[in-house]
This record gives C-alpha cells, structure tokens and sequence, in this order.
C-alpha cells in the first residue's frame, strides 16, 4: 500500500491516490466525510472551517461500494478557492492583478523563507506556503479512513485524543476505568477539544479563549491508541523496517509535530529497567501476553500484541495575530511577519490527522505481511496467524 496527496491550500482541489488496497473492502463516501468531519471540528479552529465543508468524492477504484484492487483515487473540493481563483490561476502568467496576496515576509517557525530558499521564490513565498499549509492533512485523514475500514475487518481499531493543551492535561488515570477503545472514543469525541473529562474540558477552551484574545496560539500533545494489533508487525532485520520508526516518521510528518513517543515515552528516561519492562506471562487461552504495557506496544520495532500507545507533541501555530519580527526577502528590511488566517490551536485537530497517520501504517504493515489482493483472503490469513501466535 501506498499513497500520494496533491493540491494547495488555497487551489481548487485536494486529491489522493492510494494503490495496494485489496478488492473487496466495503467503502463508502460517508464512511470517509465521517473522518473528514471530525478534522474540521474542534475547539480553536479558525473561520476557514466555516468556509470548507469537506466531502469526498470517489472518482476511481470503488464500485457499488466496494473496492476493484485498483488504484483508488478521492478529491476534496476546497470551496475558500471561489475567493482565491485569480491568483491561484494556473493558466494566466502573474500580473499585478492576480498577485495581490503576496507574501515577502516569512513567518517564524512556517516554511516560508526555508522553501522559498530551497526553491527560488523570492517574488512571492506564497508559493511555499500554499502546498506546505495544513490544508493538504484533509486528505490524510481521508487515506486514513480507507485504512481504519481496511483494519477494521480484522478487529484492529485506531483513536486518537488530546492529552493536553498547554498547561491543562488530561487526567490520564480515567483510561485505567474504560472497558475498552470504543469507550475511549465516546468519551473524547463528546468535547470540542477531545479530552476525556467535562471539566479539563472546560480549562482547555478557556485557556483558549484567553489565547485567541492575547491573539496568540497554543500547543499541546496528542496520543493515539490503536488495539487488536497482532504480533509481529515490523522487523528488527533493519533499521528501516521496524514499525515503530515508521511511525515516529509518519507524525512527525504532519504539520508541526516537534516530537513522537512510545508508551511512557520520554518519563523512562528517569526510571530504572525494572520499573519500565514490560513482563511476560502467558496462559493457554491468551498465549503468551505482557503483565504491562510501558513500552506502549513495541519491542525490538515489532509489535507485541499489546495496544500501541503513541504520543505527539505540537507545537503553537507560527501564524500569530501579534506577528513577530521578520525580514522582507526582497527589500531586507526589518518587519513584522505576514498574517495569514489560521487558528489558535490545532491540537484537536491534530489528534485526528495522528490517528489517520498511525491507521495508514499499521494498514501498510498488515498488507506487507498477509495477502493484498482480496479482503476475504486477508481476513483468513490474519486469523490463522493470530491462531498460530495463540499457539506459539
């Protein structure tokens, strides 16, 4: 399996292409605006999302609701582009008309003036900007639907939430009380900033509204759980193909996510190995199982059957209503950087592109190991695996 995006922020469309996925996956639009939507909400999103109303359109690959084996192509359609159509044009040279938009002076922490280096877009960094914006996520989430129906056919289910924004966190200790993931789904989805409780809630989207007033952003963490993942994902035969960087790559992928870790992450690193590892044990009905999962899921880069727990760490917005200080790249002088529309925070946001990230993973991992072509073939291969670990 395998995907590309393409389109800019503010062109006319975003498309994906997706190979690798078998025939005979039930797939529907609603299955992926389902995705979508939940990208477009969230506390501290700014008005570009009440411009955008992200459907998606199947234009190759599925038929009658089910996937052909072949290439599967989706288009999002960027409504903001009615409002930017002369100077996104791609038919009509540049002229003083159309380039009314430009940007010379790039953002701090936004990679403008990096791209517009690397490119040689000294007249105008919007043409960095465009395609480096987060605009081109939607069609991650939109892959990473396709991936989560792909998953699901063999139990394995994926969610991500806020662990904190800012100063506030979320009590971590109620995930101990939730039966299993689709609790954790219920709990988190009832709140605009995705956290696990009414009251930490509430903290979030005041912190918020103080942030937007102060007309500046604000960062947080995200995790992603995803359970029913079979042993034996990924190898420790190369540095490339253990699962865990995978991973780790894929979030730090996404628009300004500054750190990945696994389990008890980065607090390991002031405990001792026999506070940290995670025991085994086994029994004739579970086989061989962990009596903890510190490691969140992952030894030698191969899954171990226990729930991968993964977090990310995102950074504030660059875009700042109280720009900072900058250089024209045409003029040299000094001045405060160009203001684009933008949010005050997209954490919550960010817990749904990582968890689209992670599903795309662990779906690439699972088409690498079992067969490719039919669904109905990868569902037997995967449960006579799962048999075969059982008795192992």
């Amino acid at each position: 399996m395998r995907y590309m995006t393409a389109g800019e922020s503010h062109g006319p469309e975003e498309v994906a292409i997706i190979e690798g996925i078998p025939a005979g996956l039930h797939l529907t639009a609603e299955m992926i605006n389902e995705q979508l939507h939940r990208r477009q909400v969230g506390y501290g999103r700014g008005a570009r999302q009440k411009i955008e109303q992200d459907e998606v359109i199947l234009m190759a690959g599925v038929r009658h609701q089910m996937t052909l084996g072949s290439p599967i192509a989706l288009n999002v359609h960027n409504r903001d582009h009615n409002n930017w159509a002369d100077i996104m044009d791609p038919n009509q040279p540049a002229t003083p008309e159309n380039s009314t938009r430009r940007v010379q002076r790039p953002r701090p922490g936004h990679a403008d003036l990096v791209g517009g280096i690397k490119y040689g877009h000294q007249d105008d960094l919007r043409n960095v900007l465009e395609r480096s914006s987060a605009r081109e996520t939607v069609m991650r989430v939109a892959v990473g639907a396709v991936a989560k129906a792909l998953l699901a056919e063999v139990g394995v289910d994926v969610h991500g939430f806020v662990a904190n924004i800012g100063p506030v966190y979320t009590d971590m200790t109620q995930l101990e009380g939730m039966a299993d993931l689709e609790a954790v789904r219920k709990q988190s989805e009832q709140f605009e900033t995705r956290t696990l409780d009414a009251e930490t809630d509430a903290k979030m989207r005041e912190l918020i509204d103080q942030t937007k007033q102060d007309r500046d952003t604000v960062g947080g963490t995200v995790e992603v759980i995803a359970t029913g993942v079979p042993v034996g994902l990924g190898s420790y035969v190369s540095a490339d193909a253990k699962l865990d960087s995978q991973i780790a790559q894929a979030l730090m992928s996404i628009n300004a996510f500054k750190g990945v870790a696994f389990g008890e992450g980065f607090a390991m690193q002031a405990s001792f190995g026999s506070q940290v590892m995670d025991e085994i044990y086994w029994d004739a009905e579970r086989g061989f199982y962990r009596g903890s999962n510190h490691l969140g899921g992952f030894e030698g880069g191969m899954t171990t059957g226990e729930p991968i727990v993964v977090k990310g760490l995102v950074k504030p917005i660059p875009t700042l209503y109280r720009p900072m200080q900058s250089v024209d790249i045409q003029s040299h002088e000094v001045n405060r950087a160009s203001i684009e529309r933008s949010d005050t925070t997209a954490v919550p946001t960010a817990a749904v592109i990582a968890e689209a990230m992670v599903a795309i993973k662990l779906a690439e991992a699972m088409l690498d190991k079992f067969d490719s072509d039919q669904v109905a073939r990868f569902k037997v291969q995967v449960a006579e695996y799962r048999q075969a670990v059982k008795e192992f």
